[in-house]
C-alpha cells in the first residue's frame, strides 16, 4: 500500500471512530448555498441530527419507582452517538398520560415546573395553588436557560418548543387540567369551559389567552436572545385549526427575536396537512408520512429546512434504512427516543433502536467530510434512488438490498479516477476500498450484506 493510501485509509477511520466536534457559532440560519440545511456564522452548513425524548425538560412525577431525568447525563449519551440537535419538550398540561399514545403501559404523571407563580388562592386541578399567569415563575426560565446553556457546552443545537397542543386533544380531561382552565388560575380569562371548545387556546379568539400567550414567548425569547445553539417550535402536533395562530406566533418571534433564531414548524394531528407547513413562514418544517417521508424520502428542494422526525411518522419507531434514506434525500433527522424507559415502557429492542441512533450518528459525520455546501440529492443516479452528490466531485449512495446496484457517473470524466468505500452499518466501519472509473453507467456488488453505503471521493 502506497502513503497516499495509506493516509486516504486513515482519513476513512478517523471518520467512523473520531468524535464529531463543530464549534457553535450562531446562530444558525438557512443557508444560502444549500437552502436544505442551516449554516452558522462562519458560512459552515450544518446537518441537524439527534434522540430527544418527552422528560427532556419538565419533570415527570412518577406512580412507581424511576428515577429523575438525568439531564447531564442525556447530554452524554448525545455526544456519545455524535448527535448534536434535540427538540427541549414542554408540556402545557398539569398531568399526561400514556393512554393517550394508546400505550400498554398506561401511565399518568403530574407534570411541572411551569411559567407561571402558583400563588392561589384555591387549588387547581392538581391539587397545588392556582396559577396567576400576570407573574412569571423565575425557576421555571432559570432551567430553561440552565439547560439550553448545558447543551452549547457539548456542542448540541435546541428546539425550544413553546406549546405542546397533543395533550390537550388526547389526554382524558386534558382541556381541565390545562392551565388557562377557569378553575386552574386567578385571572378570569374568560375561555368558554365547555370540552368541544377546548382547543381555542390555540386559536386566534381570546385577547386574553393570546396576551398571556405572548408575554410568555415574549420572556423566552429574552432570556435565550445570547445562546446560538438555539431555534424554536411553535407547538407539537397541534389540531388543524391551530394554523393561523401558529402563522401568528412564527412572525410574533421573527418580529421580536433580535438575534433571528430559526423558527419552525410542525405537523398538525390530527388534520394536518404537509402543505400547510411548506405554505408557512417557518424556516424548517417536520413532516408527517404523507409524500414518503416515512418509507421513500422524497429529494429535499430547498423550499424548507426539513427536519423529518419519527415523532410524526411512526410515533415511536424508524429504522436505518429511513436514517439514510432522509439523509442522502438532503433531509435533516432526528429520532423519538424511549430513553430510559423513564416514560413510556414497552417491548422495544433496543439494539435495533441502538443501531438507529448510531447510523444517525454516521450520518453527521458522513455530512462533515462531503462539500454540504454543493451537495444535492441526486435520485438518477443510483438505481437505489438515494443518492448525495457534489459537483461530480464527490457521492454517496445507499444501497438497502442485496445483488447487483448501478451507479450513473456518465455526467463526469471518463478518465476521472474515484476512491470507492464501501460503508457496513452495523459495524460503523468501512471495508472493501476500490477503483472506479468515471464516463459511465456501472455495476457494483456490495461485498457484504450490511455494507449498503458506498463513497466515492474523486481521486
Amino acid at each position: 500500500m502506497n502513503k497516499r493510501n495509506a493516509l486516504y485509509l486513515l482519513g476513512l477511520f478517523l471518520l467512523v471512530f473520531s468524535s464529531c466536534t463543530s464549534k457553535i457559532s450562531g446562530p444558525l440560519k438557512v443557508s444560502s448555498a444549500n437552502p436544505r440545511y442551516f449554516e452558522n456564522a462562519q458560512k459552515q452548513v450544518i446537518y441537524l441530527t439527534g434522540s430527544h425524548t418527552w422528560n427532556n425538560f419538565k419533570d415527570f412525577s412518577y406512580q412507581h419507582d424511576r428515577p429523575p431525568f438525568d439531564f447531564p447525563t442525556y447530554l452524554k449519551f448525545l455526544k456519545n452517538h455524535d448527535h448534536n440537535f434535540i427538540r427541549l419538550w414542554t408540556w402545557d398540561l398539569l398531568n399526561w398520560e400514556t393512554e393517550g399514545m394508546e400505550h400498554p403501559d398506561y401511565n399518568a404523571f403530574r407534570i411541572g415546573p411551569f411559567a407561571w407563580e402558583r400563588t392561589g388562592p384555591g387549588l387547581a386541578a392538581d391539587g397545588l395553588p392556582k396559577f396567576d399567569l400576570l407573574r412569571f415563575e423565575e425557576a421555571y426560565f432559570d432551567r430553561l436557560e440552565r439547560r439550553v446553556r448545558q447543551a452549547r457546552r457539548q456542542g448540541i443545537f435546541v428546539s425550544v418548543m413553546l406549546f405542546e397542543g397533543y395533550g390537550t386533544q388526547f389526554t382524558r380531561d386534558g382541556y381541565r387540567h390545562h392551565p388557562f382552565y377557569e378553575s386552574n388560575n386567578i385571572n378570569h380569562l374568560g375561555l368558554d369551559t365547555a370540552y368541544s371548545q377546548r382547543l381555542t387556546i390555540y386559536e386566534l379568539k381570546n385577547e386574553k389567552a393570546l396576551h398571556i400567550q405572548k408575554n410568555y414567548v415574549r420572556k423566552v425569547l429574552e432570556r435565550l436572545d445570547k445562546y446560538d445553539n438555539v431555534l424554536y417550535e411553535i407547538s407539537n402536533e397541534n389540531h388543524s385549526g391551530s394554523t393561523d395562530w401558529q402563522y401568528h406566533f412564527i412572525r410574533f418571534i421573527k418580529e421580536n427575536d433580535r438575534h433571528r433564531h430559526p423558527v419552525g414548524m410542525t405537523f398538525q394531528f390530527k388534520g394536518g396537512s404537509n402543505e400547510t407547513l411548506f405554505n408557512s413562514p417557518a424556516d424548517w418544517i417536520s413532516p408527517n408520512e404523507a409524500g414518503g417521508y416515512k418509507i421513500a424520502p422524497p429529494a429535499g428542494n430547498g423550499q424548507k429546512v426539513i427536519v423529518s422526525d419519527t415523532d410524526h411518522l411512526w410515533g415511536i419507531g424508524g429504522n436505518v434504512d429511513w436514517v439514510w434514506k432522509s439523509f442522502l434525500s438532503g433531509i435533516n433527522v432526528i429520532y423519538m427516543d424511549p430513553y430510559q424507559q423513564t416514560v413510556a415502557r414497552g417491548q422495544y429492542d433496543e439494539q435495533e433502536i441502538e443501531v438507529v441512533r448510531k447510523n444517525m450518528g454516521y450520518t453527521r459525520r458522513f455530512s462533515q467530510k462531503i462539500d454540504l455546501k454543493r451537495a444535492v440529492p441526486t435520485p438518477d443516479l443510483s438505481s437505489s434512488g438515494y443518492c448525495l452528490s457534489a459537483e461530480n466531485r464527490q457521492f454517496i449512495f445507499y444501497f438497502p438490498d442485496n445483488g447487483a446496484h448501478w451507479i450513473d457517473l456518465s455526467g463526469t470524466d471518463a478518465d476521472q479516477e474515484y476512491e470507492a468505500s464501501w460503508f457496513d452499518i452495523q459495524r460503523g466501519a468501512f471495508g472493501r476500498t476500490e477503483k472506479i472509473r468515471g464516463g459511465s453507467r456501472q455495476t457494483v456488488y456490495k461485498p457484504t450484506e450490511d455494507a449498503k453505503v458506498l463513497l466515492l471521493v474523486m481521486d
